[in-house]
């Protein structure tokens, strides 16, 4: 069941969705699994209603979501948007992260409507939003709207939402798990979502050479601020198999028990850096990737920082000393 009462924005937004006809689902670059799962359960619910519906990406999905290609088709941006009279953008509300799609995005005289859990700081671009910053994952939006609208949900649907509640989530071991996450869960097994399967999927296809690239990121950890933050990098010049789940080596660091901070700096080739932090504290790391241009949630956060490595590691490691002291003497 949808929180109630929906509040007026949340009405607005709902009212878009009924009244559309053609849609375009568009999510952030490297789509993640709360991104496509949202998608898959969005697009299904939809169709189901007898609405058109396409899923355009700055990026395609990782071959590890290939179960939720099955049922519906992930296409990749080329320069062009399909007919729709309704833009649902989902898991984000910064139009920069779609990258080469944001001035379509931005010019398209369509109704646009932002689903999403994070926090937004910026202009105000959408037509409806249906936001809850409380909320542990995207997909558990899009479980309320369907129930909201009475839309039922099939299989399918279940598992794109089940897919955005475990990767979100840590498969429940993170912070953000509470109550409806688990009921809405145990919702979607009953839809059909099988967890073993979709946990194969997910983690479970690595290749023989990735126990070696993350021994060999791990390599370089050190430690600061007293062991309360840890920090490792990677090069723009190490050979990567394929992708690697950031959130997979920053919970090996995060189990050390004195660190409350890690930092995951990968320099980019165009002469950037893509920052991940999380903390198990109550550190605010959407602070500290906001004071680089970035964002995210409080526990978890990121940003793509301009400059060299090294340059760019001192930066990070010094706003975050100073956060950390700023909220001793504030007795946080």
């Amino acid at each position: 069941m949808p929180h109630l009462p929906l509040d007026p924005d949340k009405l607005r937004a709902l009212d878009v969705l009924r009244a559309g006809k053609r849609f375009l689902l568009c999510g952030h670059q490297r789509p993640d699994g709360d991104v496509l799962g949202a998608q898959a359960a969005m697009a299904r619910m939809l169709q189901g209603q007898g609405k058109d519906v396409w899923i355009v990406n700055p990026d395609l999905p990782e071959p590890r979501y290939d179960y939720l290609a099955r049922d519906c088709r992930f296409r990749a941006w080329s320069g062009d948007l399909p007919a729709h009279d309704v833009v649902v953008t989902l898991d984000f509300s910064e139009l920069s992260r779609l990258g080469e799609m944001e001035s379509a995005v931005r010019a398209s005289g369509a109704k646009k409507v932002v689903v999403d859990h994070h926090l937004h700081e910026g202009d105000i671009w959408w037509s409806e939003r249906f936001v809850d910053t409380s909320a542990a994952a995207t997909g558990l939006l899009v479980r309320r709207i369907a129930a909201a609208l009475g839309a039922p949900l099939d299989a399918a649907a279940a598992r794109g939402i089940y897919t955005c509640l475990v990767t979100d989530t840590g498969w429940f071991k993170y912070s953000n798990t509470d109550a409806e996450t688990l009921r809405v869960a145990a919702e979607m097994v009953e839809l059909g979502v099988v967890p073993s399967e979709v946990h194969a999927a997910l983690v479970q296809r690595r290749s023989p050479s990735h126990p070696r690239f993350v021994a060999g990121l791990l390599s370089g950890l050190t430690y600061h601020d007293g062991g309360r933050v840890a920090i490792y990098c990677e090069g723009a010049d190490v050979r990567r198999d394929g992708e690697v789940d950031s959130d997979e080596v920053l919970d090996i660091v995060r189990s050390v028990e004195q660190v409350e901070i890690v930092l995951y700096l990968r320099e980019m080739k165009a002469g950037s850096v893509k920052l991940s932090a999380r903390s198990k504290t109550n550190f605010d790391v959407n602070r500290l990737a906001r004071g680089f241009g970035g964002g995210g949630h409080r526990r978890a956060s990121g940003a793509t920082i301009a400059g060299r490595l090294d340059e760019v590691r001192e930066r990070i490691l010094a706003a975050a000393s100073a956060q950390l002291a700023e909220a001793a003497l504030e007795g946080g």
